[in-house]
């Protein structure tokens, strides 16, 4: 498998999805930082501009393991 930049991913997903598709990745990207840094569920709705369920949808996800949010950095 070959590595991949930071440049190379960024075109990648810009070539596979749409402005909307897009926006919806960052959300749930911004969603899982917030609420592994304990912002409530509602704070992030309202803070993102998001539903309560998408953000419900997100907390179910780390609480599942399904994401993990790296605090090495």
């Amino acid at each position: 498998m070959t590595q991949t930049t930071a440049e190379q991913m960024s075109a990648a997903l810009e070539g596979l999805l749409t402005p909307y598709e897009q926006q919806e990745l960052i959300n749930r990207l911004q969603i899982f930082e917030l609420l592994s840094q304990g912002v409530s569920q509602r704070q992030v709705a309202q803070k993102l501009g998001v539903g309560i369920a998408t953000v419900t949808r997100g907390s179910r996800a780390l609480q599942a393991g399904s994401y993990k949010i790296d605090t090495s950095k």
